[in-house]
């Protein structure tokens, strides 16, 4: 299915206070026109979880009779497969771009394994003033409202858990689990148990997310970039190895992935 086209101008992210880097990465705000007929985009998979605030027309699932409307807001997990969805009008997005390892705890939640959740939290109460703000066109404001609401949370991410996550980002998710285990000083069986239990995924499991979106954002701002030199680059076995884990995330190959680019679009939710 053909994705909608976006607006980029109006991206915008900030970056978290000191106390939050271990947990938040940024937060983004970012706005799109669907126009007067329903539009559906697609959002892919890539290393992050994000809470999702959203202000306009429609914004929700497709489904067989009707469109689900998505409450704001509600919470985009890891995914293994591509998400689309509904929008009519303009839609204005506001997010929290968290590290997986840290977002439950983050919300104070159980970890689940669900793309999408859905979920009764203290942190809706924000929707009201960002909507105020975002009709006002006062976008640097409504971005420090959640700034100071997360900056107010006690959020002591596990240190290991941290190092462990740091190592993995900073090798762009092709280290071993064994490696990230030594980065996290701890045995390999100690942080996938605790991996698990803050994430609701395994370390292999994340560490794949994060070298597909490698791959993914490389396609997107460079559509001619080598596959083969990005499998190398990456850590694949060669470039086969890329294209069949590629396509279990995208639902296509990075061929015809990068094809479509720039005209494509891969989802809202995306690192600048």
């Amino acid at each position: 299915m053909p994705t909608a086209p976006s607006i980029r101008s109006h991206h915008r992210e900030l970056d978290p206070p000191e106390a939050l880097k271990s947990a938040i990465k940024c937060f983004w705000y970012d706005r799109r026109d669907a126009g007067v007929l329903n539009q559906s985009f697609e959002i892919l998979p890539d290393g992050y979880a994000e809470i999702i605030f959203h202000v306009g027309d429609r914004c929700g699932l497709p489904g067989i009779a009707d469109i689900q409307q998505l409450p704001s807001p509600f919470l985009m997990g890891l995914l293994n497969q591509p998400v689309l969805l509904d929008v009519r009008g303009r839609l204005d997005i506001i997010g929290i771009r968290c590290y997986p390892w840290a977002v439950f705890d983050l919300l104070g939640l159980p970890a689940g394994t669900a793309g999408m959740h859905i979920v009764e939290h203290p942190v809706a109460t924000l929707h009201a003033a960002l909507k105020q703000c975002v009709e006002a066109d006062r976008i640097d404001e409504a971005l420090h409202h959640v700034e100071r609401y997360f900056s107010r949370t006690q959020c002591p991410v596990d240190a290991m858990l941290a190092r462990a996550g740091a190592a993995m980002r900073e090798a762009n998710g092709t280290l071993a689990v064994s490696a990230v285990a030594a980065a996290a000083h701890a045995t390999v069986r100690t942080l996938e148990r605790k991996f698990k239990q803050s994430s609701g995924h395994t370390v292999k499991e994340v560490s794949g997310l994060m070298r597909f979106e490698q791959v993914r954002n490389a396609l997107f701002h460079r559509p001619q970039a080598s596959i083969a030199g990005l499998a190398h680059a990456l850590g694949y076995v060669d470039q086969s190895h890329l294209s069949r884990e590629f396509k279990r995330y995208s639902g296509t190959t990075p061929a015809a992935f990068a094809r479509r680019q720039p005209r494509g679009d891969f989802g809202g939710f995306v690192q600048a």
